[in-house]
Formats: structure tokens, sequence, C-alpha cells
């Protein structure tokens, strides 16, 4: 298949957004346009241009934009005058949602987590996550990892180990340690072993944790992916030591590596899950933190937001639970299409004699520098497709297409991204491009 987007090459007046809107803006940098509609996989422009959407809200979108079952069922709720806001309170919408996580998710796989509405967003779970740790041990120090990523409040951003986020806190981020990931010291290293030597030397200066916190694979860190051993490991050393083990699935889980958690068939059960993104299944604010009923330690209102009960969030995430995940004919469809972007990916690295990384449809090609990165992107833009970076430098250039896209559809998306590939690595090498 063919596509042959229209990308506009008219950049719009920014006006507004230069007079009143905060310079700390990012993505609208990199994609100098105003969006007014999208669907499916596409996003539309004001001016009669059509892209290719391959950063899906950073994996909030994985059924694509304005799934029609999900705005179904919202419209509906709305017509009906169903409560929008609720705090805390009882209402159909939240049980509704609570009763199809119960049945759809937790039950399928033995899993026996209290669910606690916190928030709008990943970093609101990651805290609530964090807190809980440490009021159930009693404990203040955490380990995070190397290249992770958590959340920009205080407690999250201490865990999250990028120099120039962590510069923006103003304060010292303090009673974290950030320990090498999978990998970090290269093949040979086993990073869970040295964590494990650390903590069980009493003159290492590593005080005893209240929780490890680990992605299985780091969305904005360079899509590592850690390997079941490794994780298992940890998981290990985490109860060995009296810590909780808590997995931040805010990027990686909802379906993005494969199954509906991307821990799932690993061979151990987290104490602690946080989960965000695409939980709500059309873009709405929505984040949870799962925990072990008996960890289920709060005073009512120990920890609370005034948006944790975003009801329109529940009615189209329990759409998405229903439509979705009932069976195991989306995630296996999400497997294969995966294993269809790996090749293409590794096939595209071999021909450059670059790395890939990542996993399930959560996958990214090392380029070897931020610079070279953003060339590709902004040509992948020119050419219809919006697609991003990660890694520590920005190196990565990062593939997170809606899970639900056409196998046609995401060939041509990476259709452009080869060329671009293959034309800015030639400019900047002197190679001539085939």
């Amino acid at each position: 298949m063919t596509i042959t987007p229209k990308p506009t090459q008219t950049i719009p007046d920014t006006g507004i957004y230069e007079r009143r809107e905060s310079i700390v803006r990012s993505y609208a940098r990199s994609m100098p346009r105003q969006f007014h509609r999208a669907e499916n996989v596409w996003m539309h422009d004001n001016q009669g241009g059509r892209y290719l959407d391959f950063l899906s809200g950073c994996s909030t979108l994985n059924y694509g934009h304005n799934h029609p079952i999900l705005k179904q069922a919202l419209l509906d709720y709305i017509m009906a005058d169903g409560i929008t806001h609720g705090l805390d309170l009882h209402t159909d919408a939240k049980a509704a949602f609570l009763e199809s996580f119960e049945e759809v998710i937790l039950q399928p796989r033995k899993l026996n987590y209290r669910a606690m509405f916190t928030g709008p967003t990943g970093t609101n779970a990651v805290e609530a996550a964090i807190k809980l740790a440490r009021k159930i041990t009693g404990r203040e120090m955490v380990i995070a990892f190397t290249n992770g990523f958590h959340g920009m409040t205080l407690g999250a951003l201490a865990c999250t180990g990028n120099a120039a986020k962590r510069g923006g806190a103003g304060v010292p981020l303090s009673h974290v340690s950030h320990e090498p990931y999978d990998g970090y010291h290269g093949p040979d290293v086993d990073t869970a072993d040295l964590l494990e030597q650390r903590l069980s030397d009493p003159s290492s200066g590593l005080d005893a944790p209240a929780a490890i916190l680990v992605e299985t694979v780091q969305g904005e860190g360079g899509l590592n992916a850690a390997s079941p051993a490794w994780l298992r490991k940890i998981a290990a050393i985490a109860k060995r030591h009296g810590a909780l083990l808590i997995v931040d699935d805010i990027q990686a889980g909802c379906g993005r590596t494969g199954g509906f958690f991307s821990f799932e068939d690993m061979g151990f059960t987290p104490d602690i899950v946080t989960l965000a993104k695409s939980l709500s299944g059309m873009g709405l604010p929505f984040a949870l933190t799962l925990f072990r009923a008996e960890l289920d330690q709060w005073s009512p209102g120990e920890h609370n937001g005034t948006f944790r009960g975003n009801n329109h969030a529940f009615v189209t995430a329990t759409a998405a639970l229903r439509h979705f995940w009932s069976n195991d004919s989306f995630a296996a469809d999400v497997r294969r299409r995966g294993a269809l972007l790996e090749s293409r990916l590794d096939k595209m690295a071999r021909e450059h004699g670059l790395t890939t990384r990542g996993r399930g449809m959560m996958r990214g090609i090392d380029v070897g520098s931020g610079e070279i990165a953003s060339v590709i992107t902004a040509a992948c833009f020119a050419r219809g497709l919006i697609i991003e970076t990660s890694g520590p430098r920005d190196e990565i250039v990062k593939v997170l297409a809606p899970l639900i896209i056409d196998d046609a559809v995401l060939s041509a998306g990476l259709d452009i991204l080869e060329t671009s590939v293959r034309e800015t690595l030639a400019a900047s090498f002197g190679v001539a491009a085939e």
C-alpha cells in the first residue's frame, strides 16, 4: 500500500502561543502545525495537511484517535447526563470500570490488587506508590535505575535519571539511589548481582530501601528492555531485603508490549503497579495505582486529589476493556504486529550498522546522536509522519504507532522512516543514497 500524505508546508500563525503560552512547550517546536481533527491513526492540521501518527500521545492513544466504540460510549453517557466529576463518590461509571477491570484484567491473571485512583496523570500514580511503600516499610530510600523516567513532580522526579529534567526541580532530590539498569555496563555485567552485593554489604553506604521502582522497558530513557531473568532477580532482591517492588507500567502497559501488563508471563508479580496514559483508551486523564490487598493501609483521605474521579475516563476505559481485552485476540494481534515492526527496524539498522531497542510495539532505532535523530524526525514530518525521539541524548528514533494500525499503513509509515534514515545518514556521512 502506498500512502500519499498531504502535509502543508505553510507554518500557521503562532502569535497567540508566542504571546501567552509558556516556552516550556516542546512537541510543538518540532511539529509547527495547528491540528484540529484526528481519527484512527491520522491527524489533520487546519490547512489541509494529513499526518500518520507514530507518536500516539507517547503511548496515550494505543487504540488510535477517537475510536468509534469508545467515542460512542462517552457520547451516550454525556447525553444521559451522567456524572462528570464526583471526587471519590460511588458512581455508576466507577462501578462499571472496577467490575470490568476485575473481570477482564485481574481475575484471569490471578492478581488480587486494590485500585487507587490518584489523580489525572502518571506522576500522580508514582507519587502514591512511593508514599505507600514508605508508609508500609517505615523506610525512606527508594532504588530506581539509570535512564529511568517516572514523572515531573518532586518524588517521581527524584526517581528520574535525566539530568535536564532533574535540573528543573530547584531543590535537592533525595532519598533515591539510581542503580545500573539491565545492560548498563554491557552484556557481561549482571547489574542485578551488583545490586544484591550493595544491599548485602553493611558498608556499601546504601540504606535499606522502601521500594525498588523499575520499568520493564524504559520509554523515555531509550527503549532499554530488561530481560525477564533480570527482572525476576530484581523481584527476588526486593523480597529478600524487605522492599516493595513497584513496576511503572505507565508507558509500557495497556497492551504496548503485547500483554495488558508489560510483566505478564515473566515469572514474578509486582507489589505495586502504576498505570496511566492509555488506561482511559481515548486520551482522557486517568491514572491508577494498583497494590496487593494487604498493602491497603491508607487512612481515609490520607492521599487524595480533586480529579481522582474522572467519570468520563471510567466510561471510555470500560469500553476499551470490554472491546479489546475480553479475550486474547487483540493482544495476539499486537504481538504479531510487534514482530513485523521488529523485522523492519532490524533491517534498517543492519543496512547502516546501527542497533535497535525495545519490545513489542514499543521499539526504536539508535542513530547515534540526537542531532541526527532530530534531522530524521523532521524529514519524516515533512513527508507526513509524526515520530519522536527518546534516550539520554535523544538518539533513539522511537516508533509508538497505535496498536490498532493496519499492517499496510504501518508498512507505509516505516517506508517513510526508512527513506528519511537513509537520506539523513547519507547526507551526514557523505554517502550517496540509493
